[in-house]
């Protein structure tokens, strides 16, 4: 089984992941810039953020360098994420950063990417292409994607772009 990640992108970007055994982790990871750090400071946090999740992927006793890594391929055969809307303001910036930070990783790691707009997953997992946040946490729950009450709302979304990918959707 190939593993799979999810990434709501924004400040507090929502991820979920299917290793290769089959198991799911999901959680948020905060990016939101710390006193005295420049802009930028964020995108690095974030890249060293996936490197991280890409070593959490390999095997036991395995380094998720390409060129230290005695196994064929990348652990890791999938990213997905939401697709940066173009709304304006700050958010509309950190996703999009966040969103080229992830395509220029995955060609560096050798795994494949894909974006996936949000009315389209809205659609797949709620059969509504404009659904609110309440209803797709239902959905997600209904789905057997949601054992936390305490998710959030990009928690939830990166739980079901992981149902899409895994749907071969992706």
């Amino acid at each position: 089984m190939t593993a799979l990640l999810a990434l709501d992108l924004g400040t507090k970007t929502g991820w979920a992941l299917r290793d290769a055994a089959g198991r799911i982790t999901s959680g948020t990871q905060d990016f939101a810039l710390r006193r005295g750090d420049s802009p930028g400071m964020r995108y690095l946090r974030f890249e060293t953020w996936l490197q991280d999740l890409l070593a959490a992927t390999a095997p036991p006793g395995c380094r998720a360098s390409r060129e230290l890594c005695p196994c064929p391929g990348p652990h890791l055969g999938l990213v997905g994420y939401e697709a940066p809307h173009h709304r304006g303001g700050a958010a509309t910036e950190i996703a999009l950063g966040f969103a080229t930070r992830a395509q220029a990783w995955c060609a560096t790691v050798g795994i494949e990417h894909t974006a996936v707009h949000s009315a389209t997953l809205k659609k797949f997992t709620t059969g509504k292409g404009s659904a609110g946040k309440a209803a797709m946490a239902m959905a997600a729950r209904r789905n057997g994607l949601l054992f936390n009450d305490a998710a959030d709302d990009n928690e939830v979304d990166a739980l079901c772009l992981l149902h899409y990918l895994m749907a071969g959707r992706g």
